[in-house]
């Protein structure tokens, strides 16, 4: 699957309630021993009830400028979040299916 095909797609939760949508993925970088490049896996995808595209760069918990601009930005993404990829049920052609009991978790990057 490729990843343009996953966003913008509604998500339900195990009882058909509509989440919101795909508008972005997150990746995390496993480190391959004895290899100078580490590894691409897809950690999780977030999910908005509102917007349609990613943040933009904009959710990280340091961004805080253009004010303006972030302001907006943490206003279209309200009650987004994070589903991590063991909670995904089921991926059809048109909606993601988040399983019984999935978490919800902070869309905010973190820097580390």
């Amino acid at each position: 699957m490729i990843l343009s095909e996953l966003l913008g797609r509604s998500v339900v939760d195990d009882a058909g309630t509509r989440l919101g949508r795909v508008v972005d993925a997150r990746f995390v970088l496993d480190p391959a021993p004895g290899e100078p490049n580490s590894t691409a896996r897809l950690y999780g995808l977030i999910v908005s009830p509102q917007g349609h595209t990613s943040f933009g760069g904009y959710a990280r918990r340091d961004m805080n400028s253009p004010a303006l601009i972030m302001a907006y930005m943490r206003w279209r993404e309200r009650g987004a979040f994070l589903v991590l990829w063991p909670d995904l049920a089921t991926i059809s052609s048109d909606t993601v299916t988040l399983r019984a009991g999935y978490t919800r978790y902070s869309p905010a990057l973190v820097d580390s």
